[in-house]
Order: structure tokens, then sequence, then C-alpha cells
């Protein structure tokens, strides 16, 4: 069984070392192993990725949380490999429903062999959506829209949520989510082709660029913003010359983005790819 566990917490010397002791002594076979030391914010966070048997699951889980607690880490166990349960999916919103509905629709038909555990969002313009389909709605925003960050984690905590998938939630997850939630768990829709069009306006940046193909990716999230290297599924359009802005946005929303997450997130969930060093590899298919 392949487990990754993450840690982070205070920068201190010495945290991985009771983490590293411990699985090594249970005979863990270690395929990955990454760790982050931050200065400036005195931040440690680690993710290692690992083969044990099965039995071993718990008992790990037991003693990360032993040191946890010892050494004031956050450390989180988990495994995609859990025999019988299907994985649980946390869908973060702000104001676009299409794309969160596209993905719900996709598990409701079966199309993503997913649970839908909760739908989370910094507005509430997709409670009504979440409803409709019989799923929880939490909302972690102010009235401005900022996002309640540590709420965020405590909910993904208690709904015990396996892949959190950013439908066109457009705020920028913290470092420390992402490393809280390491290993290929957060799971984001980028509503332009990268590495070509990043940042917040990718239609327009293509547009100007005089572009006649817009398209979308789907990607793991790592602590560097769109950084490229992580994409899961990407799907495209053609338009003709002349073609208004405000068309080509409407297309992308409503039939192109959803299409390249709801592609993506069946991918991950089939376990047909895998991040691993910060790279999308194909799993065996044996």
């Amino acid at each position: 069984m392949e487990i990754v566990i993450t840690a982070v917490g205070p920068d201190n010397v010495g945290l991985a070392d009771p983490i590293i002791h411990e699985i090594t002594n249970r005979g863990a076979n270690i395929t990955e192993i990454q760790m982050y030391n931050h200065d400036e914010a005195a931040v440690f966070a680690m993710m290692c990725r690992i083969e044990v048997p099965p039995t071993q699951l718990e008992p790990i889980k037991d003693a990360m949380s032993r040191i946890g607690n010892a050494k004031d880490l956050e450390i989180r166990v988990w495994s995609s490999e859990k025999k019988g349960l299907k994985p649980r999916l946390a869908i973060c919103t702000t104001l676009i429903d299409s794309t969160p509905r596209a993905v719900l629709e996709a598990i409701r038909s079966g199309v993503i062999d997913a649970e839908a555990a909760v739908v989370i969002g910094n507005r509430r313009k997709c409670e009504d959506l979440a409803k409709e389909f019989g799923v929880p709605f939490e909302f972690i925003g102010s009235e401005e829209g900022t996002a309640d960050d540590l709420l965020m984690v405590q909910l993904l905590d208690r709904y015990e949520i396996d892949y959190v998938i950013l439908a066109r939630y457009m705020r920028v997850l913290p470092p420390g989510t992402c490393w809280k939630f390491a290993g290929g768990r957060i799971i984001n829709l980028h509503h332009g082709l990268l590495p070509s069009f990043p940042g917040l306006r990718p239609y327009h940046d293509a547009y100007n660029a005089r572009m006649l193909t817009f398209g979308a990716t789907c990607h793991f999230i790592v602590p560097e913003l769109d950084a490229g290297n992580q994409t899961i599924n990407q799907s495209t359009f053609s338009v003709s010359p002349g073609t208004k802005i405000e068309e080509i946005i409407a297309r992308g929303q409503h039939e192109n983005e959803p299409k390249c997450l709801v592609e993506g997130i069946r991918r991950v969930v089939a376990r047909e790819v895998q991040l691993h060093f910060h790279r999308v590899i194909a799993m065996s298919k044996e």
C-alpha cells in the first residue's frame, strides 16, 4: 500500500528525524521525500511517500499522532488505495457555477467514481447548487470574499477529504495548505493554457496575443502558483478571426472548462496518473 505522510509546523532542528526513524523501523520503502525550510516564515514542511503492507496503515497513523503531539507538528497520513471506499471530494467554489455543476453531475452519473463530500465557498453563489445535489455547503468567506484558510483546512479534516477540487475557486491557497495536502491531493482548474497563459486573465492575455485557440488546464497544485509542470489534462477550442472576447469567455466557462476539469478528476480518481516529485506520471495498468 502506498501512503503519503505530510508534516507542517514551526521550523526547528530535527523535526524530520523521528518520522523517518519510525517508518524505516517498520520496513517502509521510501519512494519520495521532499522537505522545505522557509527561514523567513519559520516554517518546516515535509512530504514523504512510502510503501508498506496495508496492515501498517493504522499503526503508522497512531505513531504519527504521537510524534505530532511531541514535536508540535500537523501530521497527516493518507492513502489513495483504501479498499472499498470511494474517494471523498471537497469541491471549492467562488462565483462561477458551471464548472462545479459539471463535477457534481459527473459524480452523479458515475463518470467520476467518487463521493462529493462537501462544497466549500468563499462566496455563497454555489450554496443552492450544493443543496440541489444534496451536498453540504460550508461558507468560509467574508462579505468581501476573503477566505478563511484555517477554517478551510479544518473542514477538509472534518469531512475526511481525499482530494481538494478547486473548481474555479478564485483564491490562491497559502503554501501551508498546499504542504498539508501535498502529494497530489489538490486539483486545480486554470482557465488558460499553461505554461503559456498563467495569471488571472488568461483569456484576455491570449486574445491580446492574437490567439485563435483558447484552452483550460487541470493540474495538481504545488506551492508555486501555476508552475505548469503538473498538468493532468488540457482541452482547447478554436474561434474564427474577429470573435469577441465576451463570446470566447462564455464558451470557455460554460463548455470547455467543465469538460477539462471533469476529465482531469476522472484520471486522478481512477489512479491513471499520479504526482511524483512535482511531475505527473502515468500509473501502471497492472
